[in-house]
C-alpha cells in the first residue's frame, strides 16, 4: 500500500519544522500544503514574494502554521538569513526540502551561452547544497533531521537540447547519496524524489520552447496520459517526514512506487544496491 492511499492524516507531523523551497507553485505548493496538513509548521521559500505569500495565507485558511519568505537559493547569504529567520521564528529545522528549480536553456550546447548553461547548475544544485549545508549544524547538533531532494527522471539519461537541466538532475541524485552516506550515523536521513510528469509552468515552457524535439517530448507525455497530480509528491514527502522510510535514506523514490513495499525489502535494496545512480557494466 502506497502513502497516498492513507492519505496526510495517517501521519503526524505536529511539532516539526519545514522549509520548502520553491513553494510558490506547482510541485513546491503542494508539498508545503500536504506537511502543515499533517501538523507540521512550514516556512515556504521562492523568489516571488507574491507566489509565496499565496501558499502561507492558504496554509494558514487551512488553520495551519506557515512563514513565507522570499529567497533566492543560489545566494548564500539569502539562504543564510533565511535559514536564521526560520530558526528565530519558527524553530529548528526537522526537515528541508529542496524543492527549487528552473528548466535552464533549451537549445544544443553549441549553440547555448555557457553562463546561462551554468546559471542552472547554480540554482538547480548550488541552491540546495547551500541550504543543506545551511540546516545540517543544527540536525548533525540535535540528532535529528530530514533532507528531501526533488530529482527529475531526466537526470537518468541524456536529454539532446535539455543538457543543463538534466545535468542539474543527475547531480541531485549524487548529492542526497553522499550527503546520506555522511549523516546517516548521526541521526540524519537524506532522500531524492521523482515527482512524476507534472503539469506546471515548467513544463509549459517546454511545450512552447521552440525546440521540436522537446515540445514533441512533452506532447507525447500528455497524449500517454501521463500526467501526475502534484499532491502526489506532497503525499509522498510526508511519508518520508514521518521516518517510516528512514531505512531508505540515501535512495530515490518515484511517487508511482509503493513506498511501504520498498521499507519492507530495505535489506534486500541495501544487500542489491538499488534505487540508487550506478555504473552498469
Amino acid at each position: 500500500m502506497s502513502p497516498q492511499e492513507h492519505g496526510n492524516a495517517a501521519f503526524d507531523l505536529a511539532g516539526q519544522v519545514a522549509l520548502v523551497t520553491g513553494a510558490g507553485r506547482g510541485v513546491g505548493r503542494a508539498i508545503a500544503l500536504a506537511l502543515s496538513d499533517a501538523g507540521a509548521s512550514v516556512a515556504v521559500c521562492a523568489r516571488s514574494e507574491n507566489e509565496i505569500s499565496g501558499t502561507a495565507a492558504e496554509i494558514a485558511a487551512r488553520n495551519g502554521r506557515a512563514l513565507a519568505i522570499r529567497a533566492d537559493v543560489a545566494d548564500r547569504q539569502d539562504v543564510e538569513r533565511m535559514i536564521a529567520q526560520v530558526e528565530r521564528d519558527m524553530g529548528f529545522i526537522d526537515l528541508l526540502v529542496n524543492n527549487a528549480g528552473v528548466p535552464g536553456p533549451i537549445g544544443a550546447i553549441v549553440a547555448t551561452d555557457p553562463d546561462d548553461w551554468w546559471r542552472t547548475m547554480e540554482i538547480n544544485v548550488r541552491g540546495p547544497l547551500y541550504c543543506s549545508a545551511a540546516v545540517l549544524p543544527s540536525m548533525l547538533k540535535r540528532g535529528h533531521g530530514r533532507i528531501v531532494n526533488v530529482s527529475s527522471g531526466s537526470g537518468f539519461a541524456a536529454w539532446p537540447m535539455v543538457s543543463s537541466y538534466s545535468t542539474s538532475k543527475a547531480a541531485l541524485y549524487r548529492l542526497a547519496e553522499n550527503l546520506a552516506a555522511e549523516t546517516r550515523a548521526h541521526g540524519v536521513q537524506v532522500f531524492t524524489i521523482m515527482p512524476g510528469f507534472v503539469r506546471t509552468a515548467m513544463t509549459e515552457y517546454g511545450r512552447s520552447c521552440g525546440e521540436p524535439s522537446v515540445e514533441q517530448f512533452f506532447e507525447g507525455l500528455i497524449a500517454r496520459g501521463a500526467e501526475v497530480a502534484p499532491e502526489r509528491a506532497g503525499q509522498l514527502v510526508t511519508f518520508l517526514a514521518s521516518g517510516e522510510a528512514d531505512a531508505l535514506s540515501g535512495r530515490y523514490v518515484h511517487v508511482g512506487l509503493d513506498v511501504q513495499e520498498m521499507v519492507a525489502r530495505a535489506q534486500e535494496i541495501e544487500d542489491r544496491d538499488l534505487y540508487v545512480m550506478r555504473q552498469r557494466e
